[in-house]
């Protein structure tokens, strides 16, 4: 066997040393989150779940930087922005809020890295194109969850329903979502209003709704703010049920609605119900092993779906890293490109809310399998047949 010359051996014992530094490269996560502000709740929910991240994600070792943007847009692009520039982070966390995530899809595509998101609004990943291309979305699309609630609805003699949703991209969103799904199953929208998140009195609108004599009324918002028409609807004395969307399922908004929200029937992720569902969910098992994981830290009963988002980022993450990692170094802009082109290929992957499959067209990657009924009894989130 013929040796090859010195000089070739040494060539290739380098090539073998840097295939060995590849491989053990830090990952470095920036991550933004509404710790304080209107969407605290929602936000502490999420960082509850990351502290509960392994340090390792694809076999390379994590390390992660968490910044609060205080439920602000603007401080949310901030916070981005130093990620990417001072940080040199591969892979951006967040933000909670729709407004929040539509204002990061500059920074983050201007600067070739991929975010994940933790909002619902299919604005931010729909229609696909320059921008976002790199943004990415754990929680199923709104149009997931209206029409998963107006099928309960139709199917619970609902007939003529009033609306009111924040006055901002995640009300417009479900506006748009709910007004076409409530025509398809022939659901009769009556009246539809408008709040901010930091309003302290909604009376006059809750008024002209109740005005129009609804069977039912959807509230449009998420985390404890949306607990304030409910709280002013029952003050009122309206009897019809009320329904609110996905983004209220925090432990928080049950303490600030108190025994106004009981009740309340709203559409969520297979994480936020899973020891209620089917034994057939294809989620179950996924979502049963996270709850115990969460709850054995945080106590029983504290399992929220943003808290299952944003654990199963890292389930993404400990997919997507190995498959980048072998044509590109962490911390380099070649493995931010191969590490948003792997989440954009992710196929079957079980996650607390869902299995996953993304694609080009599709940065979301969830189905209907990510969408249940739900409500409030007893204080606490239960799964209900639709």
């Amino acid at each position: 066997m013929r040796v090859p010359p010195r000089p070739l051996v040494m060539v290739a014992a380098a090539a073998l040393l840097g295939a060995a530094t590849l491989a053990r490269a830090d990952v470095t996560v920036g991550i933004d989150l509404s710790s304080t502000g209107p969407a605290a709740a929602i936000g502490i929910a999420s960082k509850n779940a990351i502290q509960l991240w392994p340090d390792q994600i694809g076999g390379q070792k994590a390390h992660y930087i968490i910044l609060d943007d205080g439920s602000d847009p603007g401080a949310a692009v901030r916070n981005v922005r130093k990620l990417i520039s001072e940080n040199k982070v591969d892979v951006v966390v967040g933000p909670n809020i729709t407004p929040s995530a539509l204002a990061m899809l500059d920074p983050v595509s201007e600067a070739e890295t991929p975010m994940i998101t933790l909002v619902g609004s299919a604005s931010v990943v729909e229609p696909q194109d320059a921008k976002r291309q790199w943004a990415f979305k754990m929680a199923a699309n709104d149009s997931a969850m209206a029409d998963v609630m107006t099928r309960y609805m139709a199917n619970h003699g609902v007939k003529n329903v009033a609306f009111i949703g924040f006055a901002d991209a995640y009300g417009e969103s479900w506006w748009r979502e709910f007004s076409k799904f409530a025509e398809l199953r022939k659901l009769h929208i009556v009246a539809q209003e408008r709040f901010n998140r930091t309003d302290t009195s909604v009376t006059g609108q809750v008024l002209k709704l109740m005005a129009a004599k609804p069977d039912a009324v959807l509230i449009a918002g998420s985390g404890t703010p949306a607990a304030l028409p409910q709280r002013t609807l029952i003050e009122r004395g309206f009897g019809g049920k009320i329904y609110q969307t996905h983004g209220i399922a925090t432990y928080d908004f049950i303490r600030v609605g108190g025994k106004d929200v009981e009740g309340t029937l709203f559409p969520t992720q297979p994480g936020v119900v899973a020891k209620l569902l089917p034994a057939n969910h294809p989620a179950r098992t996924a979502a049963l092993a996270f709850t115990k994981k969460y709850e054995a830290k945080f106590g029983t009963d504290t399992v929220t779906q943003f808290a299952a988002d944003a654990y199963g980022v890292w389930d993404l993450l400990n997919n997507a890293v190995p498959r980048a990692a072998k044509t590109a170094q962490p911390g380099t802009p070649a493995f931010r490109r191969a590490l948003r082109e792997a989440l954009e290929n992710t196929r079957d992957l079980p996650i607390p809310n869902g299995i996953m499959n993304t694609s080009p067209r599709d940065h979301v990657g969830l189905d209907q399998r990510a969408s249940v009924m739900g409500q409030i009894k007893g204080g606490k989130f239960v799964y209900v047949a639709d």
